[in-house]
This record gives structure tokens, sequence and C-alpha cells, in this order.
């Protein structure tokens, strides 16, 4: 007669065992934590980047159809490019209000990423210099420094938008405030202490020949907020001196 095995023994974790596991998936999310993150707001970054682009190329065929000039000194820069009243009304030179939101911005009621709202969101601000809207764009002496778009925050410690636009109608947007970007100020609710990203080091910004890029938020060289560099009056002012 054979004798047969003995069964198995079902060995289970001991406490130390099991303590190693826990501190080895601890230390994975801890180091792939930045890297999602940094590729979340690289995401984020090239979205900002595309929505400028699209709102310079709106722009300027805005400014095709008006004689070059940038914007009309009545109505709002947002109604020059958009028509906020319901089909069958025909688009202007962008067809969805999405583009005036930035990935950083997450409106918080009232305000709202969706049209058709008394307080759409607006995360992007027109060069907010005196007399740049209604200007002629021939007048740009250095158009690769000068900004004419970038996100319009407002003031506080932490990334933060409140720019508006009444969209239930294009006469209602029309007599919205514009909202404007300056290195130093912002409307409504300015000036921003920092960059949209990179913990508030970086920022993007739209060129008046057209190119959108990301910059420093400030530094020794060439800055959002840095008057030091030789271009530095340019990115705010069309000209020297000015008007």
């Amino acid at each position: 007669m054979t004798k047969s095995s003995p069964p198995p023994v079902e060995r289970a974790f001991t406490l130390i065992e099991l303590l190693v596991v826990i501190a080895t998936i601890i230390i994975l999310f801890a180091i792939a934590t930045p890297v999602f993150n940094s590729v979340l707001e690289r995401a984020k970054v090239t979205k900002d980047l595309s929505n400028l682009r699209q709102i310079g190329l709106a722009t300027q065929l805005y400014m095709n159809d008006n004689s070059g000039v940038l914007f009309s000194t009545t109505g709002s820069w947002m109604s020059g490019l958009y028509n906020a009243d319901p089909p069958p009304a025909t688009p202007k030179y962008l067809s969805s209000w999405g583009v005036f939101v930035s990935p950083f911005d997450r409106p918080a009621s009232p305000r709202t990423s969706s049209p058709n709202n008394a307080n759409s969101a607006v995360s992007y601000g027109i060069n907010g210099t005196s007399g740049v809207i209604g200007m002629s764009a021939d007048k740009i002496s250095k158009p690769s420094v000068f900004i004419v778009f970038a996100p319009a925050q407002a003031s506080g410690s932490a990334v933060d938008f409140r720019g508006i636009g009444n969209t239930t109608s294009q006469a209602n947007l029309a007599a919205s405030s514009n909202v404007t970007v300056l290195a130093a100020a912002t409307i409504p609710n300015g000036p921003a202490t920092g960059g949209t990203h990179n913990s508030r080091t970086k920022i993007e910004a739209l060129f008046a020949d057209w190119h959108a890029e990301t910059i420093p938020w400030s530094g020794t060289g060439p800055a959002f907020t840095n008057t030091s560099d030789p271009d530095g009056p340019y990115r705010w002012s069309p000209y020297i001196p000015y008007p």
C-alpha cells in the first residue's frame, strides 16, 4: 500500500511581509504621482496654447475684414469674435465658446464654461494698454514681442480667473466689459502674482505675429513681467514712446 502525500501547507503573509508590500506600493505611488501630474500639466499647456492660437487666427480674420484694426471700440473684443445669438444666426470667427476657457480655469458658480449664460467664463484677456483696442495693428513696432492675449488671472496666491461674458444674446455680449491683461493688472480683479503652471513660474502668451509660446513669469531674460529685458517695454506698449 502506497502512502499518500500530505496536503500542502498554505502559508500566509507574515506581518512584516505585508508591511513591506504596503511600503513598496506607497513608494511607487509617490514616484508615479509627480510624473502623472507633470503629464497632465503639459496636456493643459498644450490646450492653452491651442486656444490662444485659435483666438489669434480668429483675430487676424477679423482684422482682414476690418481694415487691420484691432477690434472696435464699440462692443467687446469677445463679441467681435463670437456670435452669441442662437442659430440660425451666422457664426463669427469662433464657433465654440470653449476656446475662451483655459484648461487651468475651473469655473465656479456663478461662472460657467457653457454659452447662453450671463456669466460665461472668459479666461483670456486682451492687452489692456489704453488705446490698443481700436488701433491699427501696423502701428505695432515689434510684433514678435508684443503680447496681444494671455490668461487673465485675478489677484491672489492661487491661479484664479474671474472674467465673464454675457452670452445670452449678441447684444449682451457686446455690452459686456472687455477682459484685459497686463503685466501688473488684470480686469477684473487683478493683478495676478504668478503664472498659470510650473509652480506659478510660467504662463502662455499670444504675440502680435500670432505665435503662441510659454514664457517665464519673471526673470533676468525675456519674461511676462520683466522690464529690464531690452524688449520688455515692447511687450505691453505697441511702440515707444507711447502713445
